[in-house]
Formats: C-alpha cells, sequence, structure tokens
C-alpha cells in the first residue's frame, strides 16, 4: 500500500476522503493537513528518507494564509531533491480552465481532478 497526504482546508472533504479510501486499494496510510506549509516542512526535513515521503499528495488550490499555489510554487523548488518520487494530484472544485492550464506548467504535477473525488479515482490512481 501506498502513503498519502491530502491538503485541503475543508474538514468534510477530509473525511469525504477518508470514507472513499477504506474502499480502494490505494492507500491505507493516509494523512490529512490543512496546512500545506507544514507538510513542504517535513518533506524538506525527510527529504533524503524515502520510507518517510509519501507516494501521493492530493492538494487543493484554493485555501486560506497559504494556497495550493503557494505549495505548488515551493514544492517546485524541492522536488528535485527528493530521494523519491511524490505524485502530486490537483483536487479543486475550480472548473476556471485557467486553472487547469497553470496546473500543467508544473512539470511534477501529475493531473487536475475536480472535486468531489470519487472511488473511481482512487481506483484509477492504484492501477496505473
Amino acid at each position: 500500500m501506498s502513503k498519502l497526504i491530502l491538503i485541503d482546508d475543508e474538514a468534510i472533504f477530509h473525511k469525504i476522503v477518508q470514507m472513499t479510501l477504506k474502499h480502494s486499494e490505494l492507500s491505507n496510510k493516509a494523512t490529512y493537513s490543512m496546512d500545506g506549509e507544514a507538510v513542504l516542512d517535513y518533506l524538506e526535513e525527510k527529504s533524503s528518507e524515502t520510507t518517510s515521503l509519501p507516494d501521493y499528495i492530493f492538494i487543493d488550490l484554493y485555501m486560506p494564509r497559504f494556497s495550493g499555489w503557494d505549495f505548488l510554487n515551493r514544492f517546485q523548488k524541492i522536488y528535485q531533491n527528493l530521494k523519491k518520487n511524490v505524485n502530486i494530484y490537483i483536487v479543486s472544485s475550480s472548473i476556471d480552465p485557467r486553472d487547469i492550464d497553470r496546473s500543467k506548467t508544473y512539470p511534477f504535477a501529475t493531473t487536475f481532478i475536480s472535486k468531489p473525488v470519487m472511488k473511481d479515482v482512487f481506483d484509477g490512481i492504484s492501477m496505473a
């Protein structure tokens, strides 16, 4: 099983993902955070410890204080120093084509997923 981190400012979305992952093959080790900056600090601290690093990060774009865009911009500076490939999935309720296009400019971003995230999304990732 894989390690997953979900970064989103909505507690209800954390709960939805928790319930969905119970029925998915994707991950049995999920961490839920509302603070993308703290996750980045953790990644920098554990950058050479492959067993400590997640396999997947799901990040919401629009959060107060430290947005998903802030996360992606800072992750861009550190991802090449990580001793493990971390798959970044951008998850947003935004349907603005500019957000989707902008998300494609980050070479480490795997894909853009529209909320709500359903079980078939996680199953598709686990099969990849």
